[in-house]
């Protein structure tokens, strides 16, 4: 499941820049009900992507947001709460890890969800009910 973040260079600290997907992995587990599942844990990564301050825009005009955008099979995060508590503590961490003038009105969530066998690793296309027998599987062993 990928998370992806873009920022503007110095938007996060410098340490911020390395523990951001840690803690956004550990928020979407937590907020999955997944934490301790290494299946469910493996299958999540993600990108920071530093772009210059001037790169990056919100209502046409020039604009230091931080953006946090997910990736998911269309089971994850399957209702308005649970999307409501991951965005809260995605927006969080961002608060945590950035620069003090970084404004959290700055900071925007995005959650996207693919169809039904529309996302996969290693070739292999899931279906929500493959997916769950997968981390249902790894939580047993």
């Amino acid at each position: 499941m990928p998370i992806t973040v873009t920022a503007p260079t110095g938007a996060l600290t410098e340490s911020g820049e390395c523990e951001i997907l840690p803690r956004l992995t550990a928020a979407l587990l937590e907020v999955s009900g997944g934490t301790g599942n290494d299946f469910f844990t493996g299958i999540i990564g993600g990108t920071v992507h530093l772009l210059p301050p001037h790169a990056i825009y919100a209502g046409g005009v020039n604009r230091r947001i931080v953006m946090v955008e997910l990736k998911l099979p269309n089971i994850g995060l399957p209702d308005p709460q649970s999307r409501a508590a991951f965005i809260m503590a995605a927006t969080d961490i961002v608060e945590a890890l950035t620069i003090p003038s970084h404004n959290r009105a700055d900071t925007w969530v995005n959650i996207l969800n693919a169809p039904d066998g529309g996302w996969g690793i290693g070739g292999r296309a899931y279906t929500g009910d493959t997916l769950i027998a997968a981390v249902a599987a790894a939580g047993t062993a």
